[in-house]
């Protein structure tokens, strides 16, 4: 059954990898390592060279009814765990994941491109998910209510929805399995997970590690292959009783009408299109480098990069110019090359996004500043590019643009720009630098997102609930709301009287 996979590994950075068995093409269902039963495969390429990476197993629907049955036969022993010794497993797959965090981010970057350091800094931040969760499974406790009927005692508990879906994007393939099945596995609930199929080999390498640990078969299964078929089978099967996915808001609108006649549970972190705002009394230096984080990150592929920058009139001339030279230092090149901030796009769709929205911008208006094409890095690499001037109406102004493009445009007054920055349908995250602290308290009431970065851009990690208003998504990620997205509510009435 196996043959089809023994073709030679073709990209020679995989020599590097210490523990080669972390490299899997095989998908992981019921405790085994399985393929697919006519020996189909897609195959996976690194995107800064195109060389091929491996041949993964490409599961049909029935395989993913196979994944489905076996997490369902493993709920019942896996939620009559005690709560401490689910931690303990946890607690294990974390250690795990750090002991083998070099070759962890090896597999990344050559699977999603990103730099070497941005990589090991991913695994730090999936494993971290695993360890707070680990602790969190052991506070799903029980309510006391004060009772308003006579003789009679009750109890609000929370306990497991039973097998949950998990559906993650290719820009962060470690951090968004583990943020997701950490809270899933700590409230009780087993896992079907399907990775993008551009980045699969950081979610198998993850359940290798967690097989090692000792997560019981059945419990955490990863579905490779095609996404309509897998997660259209997710989406009708009534044993899933919560999906959890992060993507566009276009594909979370169809997975929710999908979802609709079995009413599952919904957690959806989708689009974002960030606003960035720096007013007159920030300092230059500080807010460029703030902008030069928010935006370039991951190459701009992340629903958390400042795609719109609104910077206050007396200051953007010289805001511009040091913004400019930052942006002209970033070293571009292959993910693995020392000193890399900059990699490829994910495929060729992104690259011919960003340059429809460069062009656009500056048939509208806009002026180009830096950058403005590919890279002769590769034909994946664009350059980090600086528009300013860009008018409204542009549609990287309307849309998230999921590169390494950065927009830039005056305002004049705090109302205004508070109008401007909200007038979207999206609502994840939004950055402001001021040192003006009655501003800060103002602008975090009065923008319409999730979260607010203030004078700062990492704000991410377990304790907090991560996720966003309006079409930007349903429900919450990491901290105790991220796991009780895996529980439902049972109140106990027991009668008391004599």
């Amino acid at each position: 059954m196996n043959a089809v996979f023994a073709r030679p590994a073709c990209h020679d950075a995989l020599a590097q990898m210490t523990d080669k068995h972390l490299l899997k093409s095989l998908a992981y269902v019921g405790g085994h390592w399985v393929a697919n039963t006519a020996n189909r495969t897609f195959e996976v390429r690194d995107p800064a060279t195109s060389v091929p990476l491996a041949w993964v197993s490409e599961l049909n629907a029935d395989e993913t009814t196979a994944a489905i049955d076996a997490a369902a036969r493993a709920f019942p022993k896996w939620r009559s765990l005690l709560p401490q010794e689910r931690a303990k497993i946890l607690r294990r797959w974390y250690e795990l994941i750090l002991a083998a965090r070099d070759d962890l981010a090896l597999i990344m970057t050559l699977e999603q491109g990103k730099p070497l350091a941005e990589s090991r800094g991913e695994i730090d931040y999936a494993a971290s998910f695993i360890e707070w969760y680990a602790e969190e499974g052991k506070r799903v406790n029980a309510e006391n209510v004060t009772s308003h009927l006579p003789g009679a005692e009750m109890i609000v508990r929370r306990e497991a929805l039973g097998v949950a879906g998990i559906v993650t994007p290719w820009n962060f393939p470690s951090a968004m399995i583990t943020r997701k099945a950490a809270a899933a596995l700590a409230a009780a609930c087993t896992v079907v997970a399907h990775p993008s199929s551009q980045t699969p080999l950081s979610a198998l390498a993850l359940a290798e590690l967690g097989e090692r640990a000792g997560i019981p078969a059945g419990v955490f299964n990863v579905v490779t292959g095609d996404a309509a078929t897998i997660v259209g089978r997710l989406c009708e099967d009534s044993r899933i009783r919560a999906l959890s996915f992060t993507g566009s808001t276009e594909i979370g609108r169809l997975i929710a009408r999908q979802c609709a006649p079995t009413l599952k549970r919904l957690v959806m972190e989708l689009g974002g299109h960030a606003p960035l705002i720096v007013f007159d009394d920030a300092d230059i230096a500080k807010a460029v480098d703030i902008a030069v984080n928010a935006k370039f990150a991951t190459s701009g592929q992340d629903c958390l990069a400042a795609n719109r920058i609104f910077v206050q009139r007396p200051i953007l001339d010289a805001f511009n110019a040091a913004f400019r030279a930052r942006i002209e230092a970033l070293q571009i090149g292959n993910g693995l090359e020392p000193g890399t901030e900059i990699g490829p796009l994910m495929h060729e769709r992104a690259v011919e996004k960003v340059e429809e929205h460069v062009a656009n911008a500056i048939r509208r208006g806009a002026r180009c500043l830096t950058g403005g094409k590919r890279h002769e890095a590769g034909p994946l690499f664009y350059m980090p590019t600086l528009l300013v001037n860009v008018p409204e109406d542009a549609l990287i102004m309307r849309e998230e643009t999921f590169g390494p493009v950065a927009a830039v445009t005056a305002f004049d007054t705090e109302a205004e720009v508070i109008k401007r920055a909200n007038d979207t349908e999206y609502g994840l995250v939004a950055y402001v630098v001021t040192e003006n602290g009655a501003r800060q308290m103002r602008l975090g009431r009065a923008l319409e997102y999730g979260m607010v970065a203030i004078n700062r851009v990492k704000v991410t990690g377990g304790p907090i609930p991560f996720g966003g208003w309006k079409q930007s998504g349903i429900g919450r990620e990491g901290s105790r709301h991220g796991i009780e997205a895996f529980t439902e509510l049972k109140y106990l009435c027991i009668d008391t009287a004599a």
